[in-house]
């Protein structure tokens, strides 16, 4: 009598889409939230669009994507944000064993500073500039991260004051830490990471640069963050 667990098999399956490495470069490049077309993936993975379709038809197929079609064009997505969460966990995982390896050019090399200094994670901010905010959230009593993070009464009343809506719905949790995979600390995500990530972009606080998750935060991010939060701009540089 056999005694296996019952999910082994679906577990199995599950690693099996993330075991290419062409797979594994396109779902990292679909972090940054955004749909992909099939060729814009194939150019950033280094394949062709017609060597691309079938990893991507089994990406959704294994409910990592989700597809939306509009004319001629198909478009990728992940599929949701607990998706975003499994592959940032992981991601964190190879992150010191690939650290070592060296930026074959300038260009790779300031990409590289780029996503470090600043970047989104899907829905919410992270790499530098998204864990200085979450420290100077949790210095202001606004988050706390004693037994996992969570908003406090000060920290709902400050996002309403600062005109960022949350937007409870659903099973995503306001808040929750997600391990940053350059500063090797956790960063603010859940409704409330997502939100104010989503508000800094809408207010020009920050920009996105280059074609990957890199952003940047600009004078007007640089203020507003200092003067809400008291975050010094030379630790968003």
């Amino acid at each position: 009598m056999t005694t296996r667990d019952p999910r082994a098999t679906g577990l199995a399956r599950l690693a099996g889409l993330f075991a290419d490495e062409t797979r594994a470069a396109c779902l990292l490049a679909l972090l940054d939230g955004r749909a992909w077309t099939a060729s814009e993936l194939g150019r950033h993975a280094g394949v062709t669009a017609s060597t691309l379709s079938e990893h991507l038809s089994r990406l959704v197929a294994g409910g990592l994507l989700a597809e939306e079609r509009q004319g001629r064009h198909r478009y990728v997505r992940l599929a949701d944000a607990r998706v975003a969460q499994l592959l940032e966990d992981l991601a964190a995982q190879v992150a010191p064993g690939t650290a070592a390896v060296r930026p074959r050019s300038l260009r790779e090399s300031s990409a590289g500073s780029a996503m470090a200094r600043g970047r989104t994670c899907y829905d919410h901010l992270a790499g530098r500039l998204g864990i200085a905010v979450t420290e100077a959230l949790t210095a202001r009593g606004l988050l706390q991260q004693e037994t996992g993070f969570a908003l406090t009464d000060t920290g709902l009343a400050w996002f309403a004051s600062a005109g960022i809506g949350l937007e409870r719905r659903g099973r995503r949790p306001l808040a929750r830490a997600c391990l940053d995979w350059t500063e090797r600390r956790p960063h603010l995500a859940g409704v409330a990471g997502a939100a104010l990530c989503r508000h800094a972009l809408d207010t020009g606080w920050c920009v996105r640069i280059g074609s990957e998750r890199a952003v940047k935060v600009t004078a007007a991010g640089e203020q507003a963050l200092f003067e809400l939060l008291g975050v010094e701009a030379a630790t968003l540089r």
